[in-house]
């Protein structure tokens, strides 16, 4: 029996042996966060309008709303250069003193555009019939990946500036890569809320005076490396 015992902790410990074996020692690892960002221009206009209706006829105040969010979608798929999308839709139940007064009916719509000046006059004829619920500038997809493109290629150069400096001041002949992560956070658009919009305008109403400005973009690198001997 001790004999079975001695046998099964010799093969454990061979076992064990062999896995620490095939495991590489790790000696003078650093960790090392660098970042790279800049403000790039907006290049889009973003902006959610909608049309509302209240009364007592469910049915009828459909089809008004309906009939709105239809020309306003006919109107902005005439310029090919204007994003067109409608959003939710929704009925709901209007109460007063826990007594039901009637009903409000309201559907939403996006429109987006690269021609601001476009988006802004396209805007400004709608709020005859819409609302205006938010507008914001943002970054287009495309305008995005490429300034995140060169500032993950200006924080990779400022990496490896950093940790030959490191392996250099340790008296070290380089070093070696362990392990990168290259993280760029989400930019979202922050809407601007355009409280003196949010109601039908005029026919002649103006155009809303937008400035495009500009957003930071950034992007991280989270590395660790291992000084060479």
């Amino acid at each position: 029996m001790n004999i079975g015992r001695a046998c099964i902790f010799a093969l454990m410990t061979l076992s064990t042996g062999s896995i620490l074996a095939d495991q590489p020692l790790t000696y003078d690892r650093i960790n090392l966060t660098v970042s790279s960002g800049r403000e790039v221009e907006n290049d889009t206009l973003v902006s959610v309008m909608y049309a509302q209706q209240e009364g007592n006829n469910p049915s009828r105040l459909a089809n008004d709303v309906n009939r709105t969010i239809g020309n306003a979608v006919e109107k902005a798929k005439r310029n090919s250069q204007i994003k067109v999308q409608t959003l939710e839709y929704s009925t709901t139940p209007v109460y007063r003193k826990q007594t039901l007064v009637g009903w409000r009916v309201r559907q939403s719509l996006r429109l987006e555009s690269r021609d601001g000046a476009a988006l802004s006059e396209l805007i400004g004829e709608l709020q005859s019939s819409l609302a205006v619920g938010s507008i914001s500038y943002t970054i287009s997809p495309e305008g995005l990946k490429a300034a995140e493109d060169e500032l993950i290629g200006e924080a990779i150069t400022e990496f490896s500036a950093r940790a030959q400096m490191l392996a250099r001041e340790m008296g070290r002949q380089g070093y070696r890569l362990v392990q990168m992560d290259i993280n760029t956070p989400d930019h979202v658009p922050q809407p601007r809320q355009m409280r003196g919009l949010a109601m039908a305008m005029q026919e002649d109403a103006a155009p809303p005076a937008l400035e495009a400005g500009s957003r930071r973009v950034e992007v991280n690198i989270n590395a660790t490396i291992e000084l060479n001997p």
